[in-house]
C-alpha cells in the first residue's frame, strides 16, 4: 500500500505540465511548444515519452531505494522533498532539499543525484532547464 501510494504521489508531483509560450517578434505572437526531457530509451509520441519518462523515474527510484537507519540501526522514518531541474544539457542539477531529518534528506539526494542524463527539454527547437519536485516517503 505504500509503495502504491509513494508511485502515485511521485506521478502526480513530477509530471510538470507545458503550455504554449508565447514569444513576440517584431509585433506578431509567436507560438512555441515546450517539450519535455526525454529519458534515454523513451520512445514515440509526446504523451507516451512523458509516460515513459514517469515510469522510468519510478522504476529508478525504487532501484536505488534504501530506508537510512539510525546509530542503534533503526529505520529512520520521515519526509524529504527534492527540487531538481533536468538542465540544458539533459543532467540533473539539484536545487533544494527540504525535510526534518538529515539522513532522509541525504538520501533523496542520493537517489535523485544518480538519474542518468537523458535529451534535454526543448522550446522553439532549443534546449531548457525543465523543473522537477519530488515527494519521498521514507
Amino acid at each position: 500500500m505504500k509503495k502504491t501510494l509513494f508511485i502515485l504521489i511521485l506521478l502526480l508531483t513530477t509530471a510538470p505540465s507545458f503550455a504554449q509560450q508565447g514569444v513576440t517578434v517584431n509585433g506578431n505572437t509567436i507560438s512555441s511548444r515546450e517539450i519535455a526531457p526525454v529519458w534515454i530509451g523513451c520512445e514515440g509520441t509526446e504523451k507516451e515519452k512523458k509516460e515513459c519518462f514517469n515510469q522510468q523515474l519510478v522504476a529508478h527510484m525504487k532501484q536505488h531505494y534504501k530506508f537510512p537507519k539510525d546509530a542503534s540501526g533503526n529505520y529512520i522514518r520521515g519526509k524529504a522533498v527534492v527540487s531538481f531541474n533536468i538542465n540544458e544539457e539533459g543532467k540533473v542539477d539539484i536545487l533544494k532539499v527540504e525535510g526534518p531529518k538529515q539522513a532522509l534528506n541525504e538520501e533523496a539526494k542520493r537517489i535523485i543525484s544518480l538519474i542518468p542524463k537523458m535529451k534535454p527539454g526543448e522550446r522553439a527547437g532549443k534546449p531548457i532547464s525543465v523543473k522537477y519536485t519530488t515527494p519521498f516517503t521514507f
